[in-house]
């Protein structure tokens, strides 16, 4: 059944175009931070695989919604892991040999590029009317953005503060 949300086939498909990217993007992020969960290592080992395992389940339940969102609009989703890893416009360090510091500022830096390429795609979004699409990038920028806060926080702390 053809899809009737008020967007032209054209808008749709350019839409789902940039959310099958964003997916592509996020499922980078997310074997990212579950590889880094898998091999941090250090002082912080313990606190560090907590949050890694906490944000790499936040964002598969980012990739679900940005499927649905996908699915919703009425275009398909991306799901074979090869073409997600190909059409990705991020990438990261493997964890392996990768000290802790090095990991959170791999993190820090992919939230940051999401974060920057969601306000892009929420604009884009508005500017096609689609504003169901740029409300759902937008509460994404958030949590990229906390995300990100959250990963900093933790590199701030093993700073060495000079008085």
């Amino acid at each position: 059944m053809k899809t009737n949300i008020g967007l032209s086939d054209t808008i749709r498909d350019e839409m789902g175009h940039l959310l099958n990217l964003l997916l592509a993007d996020e499922y980078v992020l997310y074997a990212t931070t579950h590889d880094y969960h898998w091999n941090v290592t250090g002082p912080n080992f313990e606190g560090l695989h907590v949050l890694f395992e906490t944000q790499y389940g936040q964002v598969h339940q980012l990739l679900d919604d940005i499927a649905e969102r996908t699915r919703a609009i009425g275009v398909g989703a991306a799901g074979n892991w090869g073409e997600l890893t190909k059409a990705a416009r991020i990438s990261a360090q493997p964890g392996t040999n990768l000290p802790a510091e090095g990991m959170l500022l791999e993190l820090v830096t992919l939230h940051e590029d999401l974060a920057i390429q969601l306000r892009a795609d929420a604009t884009i979004a508005t500017r096609l009317a689609d504003i169901g699409t740029a409300d759902f990038l937008t509460g994404l920028l958030e949590k990229h953005e906390k995300a990100a806060w959250m990963l900093r926080s933790h590199l701030q702390s093993q700073e060495k503060v000079t008085v």
